[in-house]
């Protein structure tokens, strides 16, 4: 069996009257979309709509919660309890599943958003509390976590089905972790560059960190942020070189 891929990014994060993302077209080279739950960004209309795209292009749908920073994007840590990010996941999970049950479809995963995603990645108590949230929700959905985080970890654990995450536009640490935004390297800007890269985390499960060292990855699903200006660049170059590769483009379940 030839090798077989998801690919996906993060939509429905525009805002009442800010536009954010080209998530109509970005969403016809995808095979999953994860749709922000109105935490960190979206609102009802805008979930609605996406969750309709989305389905309307055979295209999995995920809930993306985040932490409750609206301004910040959910991109600034905070201090936040287990119970409370449990409470908040699960919120987020059941409006964006109201959504999906009135547009006659149903949600097949979720990913949390921005920094909740990165303090899953490294804290045992938070994984599980998400991991926890989506399991009782629905034991089915599939996680999706950073490639060897505590956030996989914990969903396997719990006995969810995990999707190991890679990144096409962002740069990785010796220890397997993403490179702080607030860093000058921490982005991908070149669509070529990124190409080859998830090429090699996907073929020889391996990706080059920023000292240059080469560490193991997984990649069952990759990621391309679809707030980034590049966002439709990137994930039509990629799709068009993972396939000339031989590499299938499938949503994570179906294979």
């Amino acid at each position: 069996m030839g090798c077989q891929v998801d690919l996906n990014s993060d939509l429905g994060e525009s805002f009442g009257v800010y536009t954010l993302g080209q998530d109509e077209q970005v969403l016809e080279h995808i095979t999953s979309a994860n749709i922000a739950c109105g935490y960190h960004a979206g609102d009802p209309n805008v979930m609605s709509r996406t969750v309709k795209m989305a389905a309307d292009n055979g295209v999995g749908i995920g809930a993306h919660p985040g932490l409750p920073d609206l301004i910040g994007f959910g991109r600034r840590h905070m201090q936040v309890d287990p119970q409370d990010v449990y409470h908040f996941v699960l919120y987020q999970i059941g409006a964006l599943a109201a959504f999906a049950r009135i547009h006659h479809t149903e949600l097949n995963h979720v990913k949390p958003h921005g920094a909740l995603y990165n303090m899953a990645s490294r804290d045992p108590e938070i994984a599980r509390a998400i991991s926890e949230a989506v399991y009782h929700f629905d034991p089915q959905l599939i996680l999706f976590g950073a490639s060897g985080s505590e956030l996989v970890k914990a969903g396997r654990q719990v006995g969810l089905t995990v999707a190991e995450e890679v990144f096409a536009d962002r740069t990785y640490q010796p220890d397997g972790t993403l490179t702080p935004r607030t860093q000058p390297e921490a982005m991908i800007h070149d669509p070529e560059v990124a190409a080859r890269r998830v090429a090699s985390m996907i073929l020889e499960r391996k990706v080059q960190t920023v000292d240059g060292t080469e560490i193991p990855i997984t990649a069952d699903t990759v990621c391309v942020h679809g707030d980034s200006p590049q966002a439709l660049l990137f994930v039509h170059k990629l799709r068009d070189s993972l396939l000339r590769q031989g590499v299938q483009i499938r949503r994570v379940g179906t294979f």
